[in-house]
């Protein structure tokens, strides 16, 4: 029990986040949504996930900023940065664990991403 990956993902966009709960659902993953960073944050912690897709221009925050933090804080999350715009890449972070997807993003690209 329990052996399904987990996704979380943080964007203000609700039908992105539903498109890309359906795909990675029907890949068998354990899927949850959050719309800001504030509740981005709470789940993460809380669900633990294995994967976070995090968007950059959130109501409540610049969700990159968290990157560093969030990948010393969870040594086995794997964090794939989103975003529309061309912000500053977050600086000193493991390039393994981290990787930026800019919108909009096919669904070959997901494919291509190997979850």
């Amino acid at each position: 029990m329990g052996s399904a990956k987990k996704i979380l993902i943080v964007d203000d966009e609700e039908d992105l986040c539903l498109l890309m709960k359906i795909y990675f659902t029907r890949k068998q993953y354990e899927v949850s949504i959050a719309n800001t960073l504030e509740e981005g944050l709470a789940k993460l912690a809380t669900l633990n996930p294995d994967v976070l897709f995090l968007d950059n221009n959130l109501p409540d925050g610049l969700g990159w900023e968290q990157a560093p933090e969030l990948l010393d804080k969870y040594p086995e999350l794997n964090i794939h940065l989103i975003s529309a715009f061309h912000p500053t890449i977050p600086q000193h972070v493991d390039q393994h664990r981290l990787r930026i997807m800019e919108k909009p993003f096919t669904q070959q690209q997901l494919n291509e991403l190997g979850l």
